[in-house]
């Protein structure tokens, strides 16, 4: 199926869609694609970031000195080591301290910890200046406690982000550019964060299906998220009426 052009419908509309996408990606995570010491839920907070999805495990990290986490080794289970198949990969330069300050781990109320964070992002985030800020500084502040991150951006670039999402994200950690294909003006980003950041970015056009995204769990191993079948299913859920105008 088509990415469609979610610019065509009222804000409302892609929120309705993007609750069923959230819960389509979880219910799918957990239904055999995450090893079984991890899971997924939906809709929870991480300093102060809204993320749809959590990959957490279910084991309770070791603590360094400097409040950081040591992350599982990935066990063979579901988990894949081999460079991820997309169009461009980047890494940020040296360590990665964009602001330097003690921090708080941050865990689940259950004890267990993030591993992970997927955003599926919604015209909110990029309505004005201050929401758009505050998602790239949170994006930030989750890779500088190791948390990896999957974004996921259906819409279009604004004076906020020329160059999409990762560029405005990119921008924040290295200062380096990233040009978006002018044919391509979607997004699609997997980050994992260890000694550097690493970003795996495909761009997709309107009218083209939703590659799978990787979604890492440690810094070498990823499981990949369906997005192109998970997208169908929630697609089913929005009302018919709203499906013509979108498919016109």
């Amino acid at each position: 199926m088509p990415v469609h052009d979610w610019t065509r419908v009222e804000a409302g509309i892609f929120h309705h869609f993007h609750h069923r996408w959230i819960t389509a990606i979880s219910d799918t995570l957990n239904a055999g694609v995450l090893p079984d010491d991890y899971y997924a839920l939906a809709e929870q907070q991480a300093a102060g970031f809204g993320p749809d999805v959590l990959t957490l495990q279910s084991i309770k990290p070791e603590m360094t000195g400097d409040l950081d986490w040591q992350r599982p080794e990935s066990d063979g289970d579901g988990v894949l080591v081999a460079p991820p198949k997309v169009q461009f990969t980047a890494e940020s330069p040296g360590g990665f301290y964009r602001r330097k300050k003690s921090t708080i781990a941050i865990r689940h109320v259950s004890g267990d910890y993030i591993v992970a964070v997927v955003e599926i992002m919604s015209p909110g985030n990029k309505s004005g200046k201050n929401p758009f800020k505050a998602l790239v500084d949170k994006a930030c502040e989750l890779l500088e406690h190791k948390i990896n991150l999957l974004i996921i951006d259906l819409f279009p670039p604004t004076k906020r982000d020329p160059n999409g999402i990762h560029g405005a994200i990119w921008d924040a950690i290295t200062e380096e550019p990233f040009a978006l294909p002018a044919d391509k003006q979607l997004t699609l980003v997997a980050y994992t964060s260890d000694l550097t950041v690493r970003a795996y970015i495909n761009t997709v056009a309107i009218g083209e299906p939703l590659p799978d995204m990787p979604l890492y769990l440690d810094p070498l191993g990823y499981v990949l998220v369906p997005l192109e079948t998970t997208y169908q299913a929630a697609w089913q859920s929005v009302p018919r009426r709203w499906r013509a105008v979108l498919e016109a």
